[in-house]
């Protein structure tokens, strides 16, 4: 049973308080969650106004399709959010 993580690094540089930046991070997540039914977390960069770290977590029957949904996650996400921007993703199949 593959498990799929995706590890997704955002710029924010409209933020001018943490209080900006948990409101583009809470609606991010609640989205993924809603959409993608992942396990989604912000893990990094907690303190930074500009920068959020998340990880989308999935487990499927195949690496394939892990692969593919979190591909595909990070690519609406690019698209949906005008507040935010992807710096640097990385996706990985254990």
């Amino acid at each position: 049973m593959p498990i799929g993580s995706a590890l997704v690094e955002l710029e924010i540089p409209a933020s001018n308080s943490l209080k900006d930046k948990r409101r583009v991070v809470k609606s991010v997540i609640a989205r993924l969650r809603h959409r993608y039914n992942l396990a989604v977390a912000e893990v990094d960069s907690l303190d930074e106004w500009h920068r959020a770290t998340i990880m989308l977590v999935t487990v499927a029957n195949s690496s394939g399709y892990a692969h593919g949904l979190l591909e595909k996650a990070v690519d609406d996400l690019a698209s949906w959010r005008l507040d935010c921007v992807i710096a640097a993703y990385e996706i990985e199949i254990w």
